[in-house]
């Protein structure tokens, strides 16, 4: 009869459908493998590179007499992976990280950290408040001072004050690197790359 006839006929195409969309999904499960290990890479290195990096002055300034630093600082919000990078001429300018107190009066006896190549890439490690001057003589009250007031990012948690009669805030005291961590971020990125190559 005609439907045993379809029946055998449908039978006889299925089998062999089957066996080639088994055969077609083993690469197609590669692939969306793939596919997912891709896109897991790229959402990492854009979480590592959301960071911000700011130049210092910019954009009608630098590091250097001329600019207000207070206005500067007021209109961007800091926080913590955020690169704030000093520019100016080393013959002309240094910067120094000081205390609350030192960066008040001026005082370039004993910094936290002195940076001197002319273009000095500060990363915020915490929420907090640093505060960098200029060393060299009148510069830093003749106005170049800056204070980075760093707040918590959506996705870091702020940590509590200290508290007690000796408790500070200050700024961590560990010295400050000049552009290891853009170095760092271009290695990662070169490293996602060979790796996408790889699994090409």
């Amino acid at each position: 009869t005609q439907s045993q006839l379809e029946d055998q006929h449908s039978t006889g195409l299925t089998l062999p459908l089957l066996a080639l969309v088994a055969f077609l999904q083993v690469p197609t499960a590669m692939a969306a493998m793939r596919l997912s290990l891709l896109i897991m890479a790229v959402m990492a290195v854009l979480s590592t590179t959301s960071a911000a990096s700011y130049n210092v002055g910019e954009p009608g300034g630098a590091w250097d007499l001329n600019t207000n630093y207070g206005t500067w600082a007021s209109s961007r919000k800091f926080q913590p992976s955020d690169q704030i990078v000093f520019k100016y001429s080393p013959q002309a300018h240094n910067v120094l990280e000081v205390s609350k107190a030192d960066y008040d009066s001026c005082s370039t006896v004993n910094p936290i950290a002195t940076l001197n190549s002319g273009n000095d890439i500060v990363t915020l490690t915490a929420v907090g408040t640093r505060y960098f001057i200029c060393g060299f003589p009148g510069h830093c009250t003749g106005g170049m001072k800056v204070k980075i007031d760093g707040v918590p990012g959506s996705s870091s948690p702020s940590p509590a004050p200290a508290s007690g009669p000796n408790a500070s805030n200050a700024p961590p005291t560990t010295p400050v690197s000049t552009a290891t961590s853009v170095k760092a971020t271009g290695f990662g990125f070169a490293i996602l790359l060979a790796f996408v190559g790889f699994m090409a």
